[in-house]
């Protein structure tokens, strides 16, 4: 089972007062408590399974404590947490991981990101270790890996950013 709803709210992080205590509820509500939901009810099925697994589509965010919102971040980085929890959990029925992408080239970025679009790409490209953002399917090549592949896997969190936040740490 692969828990891949999110959402955001764009906010700078130097404005505490951009987002209010609802906007920090309605993203835990579907970054966190959602998953948790979803996870909760596919349990039964998953212990049926010969080698039930869980992935979690959290974010870099979560690592790096900077995205498109700081309560986007902090929900993402539970998430994370609850990965690690639900592994405890659910072992040794059930492998739980988290992915945590960077950037993604698409239409959702472009959308929010505009005519910034191409400026942060390339930015974020020339920091990366590989030289590229990802694309969907890094993401989605990932996922199938920590489902099918990965048996002996779990609790983990596996950064999917191609190299950018391994640079970052050199600097």
């Amino acid at each position: 089972m692969v828990n891949n709803a999110g959402t955001t709210q764009f906010c700078s992080y130097a404005d505490l007062e951009g987002l209010t205590k609802e906007d920090f509820l309605s993203l835990y509500e579907v970054n966190v408590v959602g998953a948790y939901q979803v996870t909760r009810a596919a349990v039964p099925y998953l212990k049926k399974a010969a080698d039930g697994a869980i992935v979690n589509t959290s974010s870099i965010s979560a690592i790096s404590g900077v995205g498109s919102s700081i309560a986007y971040a902090s929900s993402k980085g539970a998430l994370s947490t609850m990965t690690l929890s639900l592994a405890h959990a659910l072992a040794p029925d059930i492998r739980v991981n988290a992915v945590c992408p960077g950037f993604i080239q698409g239409r959702w970025t472009k959308h929010f990101l505009g005519e910034q679009y191409d400026a942060v790409n390339e930015i974020i490209s020339n920091a990366s270790l590989l030289g590229r953002t990802t694309v969907p399917a890094d993401i989605a090549n990932s996922i199938v890996f920590l489902i099918e592949k990965a048996g002996m896997m779990t609790g983990q969190i596996l950064t999917v950013d191609g190299g950018k936040l391994v640079n970052e740490s050199v600097f």
